[in-house]
């Protein structure tokens, strides 16, 4: 956990820290929030506390009924398929600029980040995703679009939950070299310059994440209820 200095308030550092045990399924979908409990293990007062959980229910990470009732919100096929929707059109228009604006300095960071990726299966866990998160990052930066950029952070943030959900379904066994082989595939891409390309192969790329493996899941669970 990053510490406190780190951040400007009590409140920030409680939706920090919030936010990161839900996105990383450390507080399970539907699972209710002992606040008093969540405060003194921040060591801090139910005040800061409840602020961050306004934040997080605005983002729709958090479902308030009462002071005393939250819960981390459900995992939906509808909202991973939005998230998926949004990211198939954001990211490929990420990597289509990268290929135009890319610096010698960007060109380093996605080299390096390319050669420190594991493969995303379940025997490799948070390992692997952070890695493959640390690239997409540079690859995002590289197209030095602020705006576009802080969404495709927020996206991706939102769809850890439904990454990971990938994972523990039987796809989450499978080698998936391919993802290796598009990431460095990507990188040669946007190096040469090449932006319709970039931007073809990152499609194809979100078209075949864990992501959509998730929402077929999903949807075929909530067809089932």
């Amino acid at each position: 956990m990053p510490s406190q200095n780190t951040f400007l308030s009590k409140s920030d550092l409680a939706y920090a820290e919030l936010r990161d045990q839900i996105l990383t399924g450390s507080l399970p979908a539907g699972s209710r929030l002992a606040q008093y409990d969540l405060a003194d293990s921040l060591n801090m007062s139910i005040t800061p506390l409840r602020e961050a959980i306004r934040r997080l229910s605005s983002e729709g990470l958090l479902t308030v009924e009462t002071h005393r009732d939250v819960r981390v919100s459900t995992m939906t096929a509808d909202e991973a398929r939005q998230l998926f929707e949004v990211r198939l059109s954001l990211d490929p228009t990420a990597a289509e600029l990268a290929a135009t604006r890319r610096t010698e300095t960007d060109i380093a960071a996605m080299r390096a980040a390319v050669a420190d990726l594991l493969p995303v299966t379940r025997k490799w866990g948070e390992e692997a995703l952070t890695a493959h998160s640390v690239f997409h990052q540079t690859l995002y930066r590289a197209s030095h679009n602020d705006v576009l950029v802080k969404m495709l952070d927020d996206l991706w943030d939102k769809s850890d939950r439904y990454r990971r959900l990938g994972l523990d379904l039987p796809p989450g066994d499978e080698p998936r070299t391919r993802d290796l082989e598009e990431h460095q595939r990507l990188v040669d891409l946007i190096v040469d310059g090449e932006s319709a390309r970039a931007a073809q192969l990152m499609r194809d790329h979100i078209t075949n994440s864990l992501t959509a493996t998730a929402i077929s899941a999903l949807e075929d669970l909530e067809n089932r209820s």
